[in-house]
């Protein structure tokens, strides 16, 4: 235990160079588990998107450019669904369920979706979670609507407001359907989904808004609520159809069917394999990412291993000193180890309060521009290890400078020169 004091006291004696040092570590160890953390929660935040849906339908396209607009309202479809060719899958034996989703217009920022009321009781996220409101219910009159969790906090909504969506993603005074409001009829519970920023609408909404719209341009002065006949509105095209079959069994039968549809060009996806299809794409990006913060904790570590080695060139007189005194070169061993240990565990100790700071402080606002759920929950099993290789790491850079005072002999450091 003495010698654990005595490199105590002397790291207190160097309260700059050791606090540099436990700096340099946390900084590396604070980037390697922020791409870590980010890496696995962004993984299980895509897969937690959707749950209990067999099958993804769209226009011809890439499977991952299908999933991404279908599901995570990224980019857009290459073309639409006809009505007439949604029912005749709907009529399939093998169909137990389908949501058709209408995207292209929104709000403020966020998304909006045409869908039916089988969206509230069909999707599920998660380990097959339904989604649930926490107040109202869902869309019954013809412009009602349904906003997400994200889409209330951020924008301060509440129950009865009234609100109007633009035509496109570029929500600007002369692309509004302001002549047509929507009041909010229902507040859904939030999800860590693109769900939560969502503002969702029946699909005879989205043909009244585009009364008197042609090639995304107002013809005329519009219509009102009242001019507008429910009866008559009929859903022409979706942009994608969600489907649940009654047997998992019939998933790539229905899928050739489907590819294979002769009246348009069409493509099902099973959202896993697409999901996995995309982790491929990624693994590059993640693979560059865990090297570049990889070399950042061996930079933080070198500048360790620089720093004891530059205070051992001035402690040689202190070692010699403590040999004199009857320390064994085992102990000024044990001592300079014992230093490099203590720095990159205070490192490792700053690091992690850094990481968990962040987390907390940064969580809101990457859940509301990016759709991705960052939690603070304790260190997983990979994140443990890579800290437990940073402490060995730091074991390891200790003992080249212990070796080198270990060999020192008493006369060296009794007749160093100044």
């Amino acid at each position: 235990m003495a010698i654990f004091r005595l490199a105590l006291q002397s790291l207190n004696n160097r309260k700059a160079t050791a606090f540099l040092t436990i700096l340099t570590v946390a900084i590396s160890l604070l980037l390697l588990l922020g791409v870590e953390r980010v890496r696995t929660q962004a993984k299980e935040s895509f897969a937690n998107t959707i749950s209990g849906t067999d099958l993804i339908v769209g226009a011809r396209s890439g499977q991952v450019n299908l999933l991404l607009y279908s599901v995570f309202r990224i980019g857009n479809a290459t073309n639409n669904i006809d009505w007439s060719s949604v029912e005749e899958i709907q009529r399939n034996p093998a169909v137990a369920w389908t949501i058709p989703i209408s995207l292209g217009d929104s709000h403020r920022g966020f998304r909006v979706v045409g869908t039916t009321g089988e969206y509230f009781e069909h999707y599920k996220y998660g380990n097959k979670q339904p989604i649930s409101f926490s107040e109202g219910q869902p869309f019954e009159s013809l412009f009602d609507t349904v906003i997400g969790a994200e889409v209330a906090a951020k924008l301060g909504y509440k129950m009865g407001d009234d609100i109007v969506i633009a035509h496109g993603l570029s929500d600007v005074k002369f692309s509004r359907h302001d002549n047509l409001p929507f009041t909010i009829t229902g507040i859904l519970a939030p999800t860590g989904t693109p769900v939560d920023q969502s503002v969702h609408v029946s699909l005879p909404a989205i043909e009244a808004v585009h009364v008197g719209w042609e090639r995304g341009v107002q013809i005329g002065n519009g219509v009102n609520a009242q001019n507008i006949d429910p009866d008559k509105l009929e859903t022409e095209q979706v942009t994608a159809l969600l489907v649940g079959l009654k047997s998992k069994i019939q998933t790539f039968a229905l899928m050739r069917t489907v590819n294979e549809y002769p009246r348009e060009p069409l493509t099902a996806i099973m959202p896993g394999i697409a999901l996995h299809e995309l982790w491929g794409l990624m693994s590059v990006a993640e693979q560059a990412l865990l090297v570049v913060s990889g070399f950042v904790v061996i930079a933080g570590l070198l500048g360790m291993l620089s720093s004891l080695l530059t205070s051992l060139n001035e402690r040689r007189r202190e070692m010699a000193i403590l040999r004199a005194m009857g320390a064994r070169p085992a102990h000024i061993f044990v001592l300079l180890v014992s230093e490099a240990v203590f720095l990159t565990l205070l490192g490792i100790i700053l690091g992690v309060l850094a990481l968990f700071v962040i987390l907390g402080v940064s969580a809101p606002y990457v859940l509301s521009q990016y759709g991705l759920q960052l939690s603070s929950t304790w260190l997983n099993t990979q994140e443990l290890t890579l800290i437990g290789i940073v402490l060995i790491a730091g074991f390891l850079v200790g003992v080249l400078p212990a070796l080198r005072a270990y060999r020192q002999s008493l006369s060296d450091g009794m007749t160093i020169r100044i």
